[in-house]
């Protein structure tokens, strides 16, 4: 699971995972980043404890960066692999190996699917 990026890592995005989230684990197997969209997001995110209900609940958060977004470092995937996404672009390649797909979501819908470790409705 992917939560951020500069378009859909805004404080309203950070705030409906974490409400999801909160006192929750993320399923075996599963892995989510975190990515906020700016430092200013980052830091009223770590003011309002956003932060650490993501890092409780076993997310990854990083730094304001454009990662996975473009295949870069962290959170990019592999062959085979499937990413949900609140990115906005999910062509062959964008986030890794031409061979994994990736699914766009709302901020909801990618905290409880990582609560589930597949895609469902934050219901």
């Amino acid at each position: 699971m992917f939560l951020g990026s500069c378009t859909n890592g805004r404080i309203s995005d950070l705030r409906d995972a974490a409400k999801i989230l909160k006192g929750k684990q993320i399923a075996k197997g599963t892995r989510m980043l975190v990515i906020p969209a700016s430092k200013e997001v980052y830091t009223k995110a770590l003011d309002e404890g956003l932060i650490k209900i993501f890092v409780d609940a076993g997310a990854l958060v990083s730094a304001p960066c454009c990662g996975p977004c473009l295949g870069g470092h962290t959170g990019i995937i592999g062959p085979g692999e499937v990413s949900l996404s609140t990115s906005n672009r999910n062509f062959k390649g964008r986030q890794g190996s031409p061979d994994g797909k990736v699914y766009l979501s709302s901020a909801a819908v990618a905290a409880a699917s990582a609560i589930e470790g597949k895609i469902v409705a934050p219901e």
